[in-house]
């Protein structure tokens, strides 16, 4: 099985401080749906490994979070593209959870149920959580330079082999390669 998880605020959407709280407020980055587009075209499976401590903050509710992503597949599904299946954190930082990046619960959840060693699996993120995440179970970090990525790459100790791309459909290029 082909593979790929992203992160989704910052590397499929544009970023908040204050959270992307509802449907309105979800906008995609320039050129991120049509890479997601092209993975699945070229066999990929996409997943999302989220955190989304605004639930768990009470910012929003679960539904609220549906809703968001109901847009995103609608999106996608108006250029040919889909994202396969979504795995998120709703616990604030606080919580001290195992699936809340950087800990690898989450990519630990997609193995099992995608039943896949995730050794090598490209996983693209724009924070320093999410490819610490990718490192702890095997995964291929990738860092993308849009949302907090800049901030990420200058502030140093990235995983040993992180490639680094200026967004997801650069990276989708070199994926597909």
């Amino acid at each position: 099985m082909k593979l790929v998880i992203l992160d989704r605020d910052g590397v499929i959407n544009h970023d908040s401080h204050d959270f992307i709280k509802s449907p309105d407020e979800w906008r995609p980055i320039a050129g991120s749906l049509e890479a997601i587009a092209k993975l699945n075209q070229a066999g990929f499976q996409v997943v999302l490994a989220t955190n989304q401590s605004g639930v768990g903050r009470g910012l929003f509710e679960v539904a609220v979070l549906n809703a968001i992503h109901d847009r995103m597949h609608r999106a996608l599904a108006q250029i040919g593209g889909r994202v396969d299946a979504i795995f998120f954190c709703p616990h604030a930082q606080d919580a001290n959870c195992a699936c809340r990046k950087p800990k690898p619960g989450l990519l630990e959840e997609i193995a099992r149920r995608f039943t896949v060693n995730l050794k090598g699996v490209p996983a693209v993120g724009d924070s320093l959580r999410d490819l610490q995440a990718a490192a702890a179970v095997g995964a291929e970090p990738i860092l993308v330079l849009t949302g907090k990525g800049e901030q990420t790459r200058n502030a140093g100790g990235l995983p040993p082999g992180t490639q680094i791309y200026p967004d997801l459909a650069a990276a989708a290029r070199a994926i597909v390669r």
